[in-house]
């Protein structure tokens, strides 16, 4: 054994012999092997209550980054690179690939100062970068939202960052506000009479804060009111949907009209003729 493994030696690749070539090939397919149990063992810590679903992704792509450079370096020590050669060879690297990939290491530290404020988590329903939907992921370069007609939008975390974030979920409730017109021929008190009826008959509306309405404005040709209601987040497009069709029946049964844009024309005689 000793008399092929020096006959291997002999044999050189370039500046490395056979030997030492078939070592490191025998490193990182050991180490590979390694690697995958080493995630799987981390993933499972990972997935513990205690840590946050937002950092998964960060977590289990950070730690087999980590991982698989170590390997690296553990292989070309085997074949006798210096490790400061690879830092060297790293650092010039590093500084191409910093030049040429700005942006997404600009997406990449948005993407930690997202995960250190916390203005969302995976689950939440948001608005950010002018999207809406359900946070399913915040990646290390992109946050993935769902749609509510089931899209996946994958928006850079640079863009997230660097804009308004509307968390809806973020608190317990949510207050539906829902504008009215009614003619002027209506009694403001048969408009809120029929409003307060139509709060009453749709479940999920809470009753503290108790429903609001109110006239806000005299308009051309209507009277504008707004309708106000607390409501859990869950429950908000659900509630918003039911109380317009309520609406709309208790104003018939009340005899409430509702008024629309309408052009009256009127026909003049031309009496020079």
């Amino acid at each position: 054994m000793k008399a092929f493994m020096d006959t291997l030696e002999t044999i050189k690749i370039g500046d490395f012999s056979l030997g030492s070539l078939l070592s490191a090939l025998l490193i990182l397919l050991v180490g590979i092997f390694i690697v995958k149990i080493l995630m799987r063992l981390a993933d499972r810590l990972i997935s513990r209550p205690n840590v946050p679903k937002t950092l998964h992704g960060f977590l289990h792509t950070g730690i087999k980054a980590l991982l698989y450079v170590l390997l690296v370096m553990v292989a070309m020590d085997s074949l006798g690179i210096p490790i400061t050669t690879l830092v060297a060879v790293v650092s010039v690297a590093g500084v191409a690939v910093s030049l040429a990939l700005q942006d997404s290491f600009s997406n990449i530290a948005s993407g930690v100062f997202l995960l250190a404020n916390k203005p969302f988590e995976v689950g939440d329903f948001v608005e950010a970068d002018g999207v809406s939907g359900v946070v399913t992921e915040i990646g290390f370069s992109y946050t993935r939202l769902t749609t509510g007609d089931n899209k996946y939008i994958f928006i850079p975390n640079k863009q997230i960052f660097s804009n308004k974030i509307i968390n809806y979920t973020y608190q317990e409730t949510r207050r539906v506000d829902i504008d009215i017109t009614a003619s002027y021929d209506a009694p403001t008190e048969a408009v809120k009479k029929s409003l307060q009826e139509a709060c009453d008959a749709v479940p999920g509306i809470l009753e503290d804060p108790a429903p609001f309405v109110g006239l806000t404005n005299y308009g051309a040709s209507s009277i504008e009111y707004v309708l106000r209601v607390w409501v859990k987040a869950d429950d908000y497009w659900p509630v918003r949907f039911a109380l317009n069709e309520k609406i709309r029946e208790t104003f018939e049964a009340n005899g409430v009209e509702m008024t629309y844009d309408h052009i009256n024309v009127h026909m003049v005689e031309d009496k020079t003729k």
